[in-house]
């Protein structure tokens, strides 16, 4: 199978594919990049294409990569009081205006 051939994967790979290369660029990530995480994604949770003379044929995944969404950040939040969290707001939207200032200059 030529590299980037895509026929050994199922419909469903496709369309899983399909929907984390719109999030990416729905986050600002060029499509071509998107593509390339996505496909990344699908071979990460099943290992490859899953007909006959795909790689992933027959092995069955935990889906690592379904189950990390949201961990990172909500328990990293959860433990702060509201007072650093707005403190930390408000640091970064002075940065980015700061960042926004610099960039209309040059």
């Amino acid at each position: 199978m030529p590299q980037g051939d895509k026929s050994k994967y199922t419909d469903k790979q496709e369309r899983k594919a399909d929907h984390i290369a719109e999030g990416y660029e729905d986050r600002g990530v060029p499509e071509k990049e998107a593509e390339r995480r996505a496909w990344a994604t699908v071979n990460k949770d099943d290992g490859g294409g899953k007909q006959p003379g795909g790689s992933g044929r027959g092995k069955h995944t935990g889906h690592p990569a379904s189950h990390n969404g949201g961990e990172k950040g909500g328990k990293a939040a959860a433990s702060r009081t509201a007072a650093d969290r707005s403190a930390s707001a408000k640091k970064g939207a002075e940065t980015r205006k700061r960042n926004a200032a610099q960039a209309a200059q040059h």
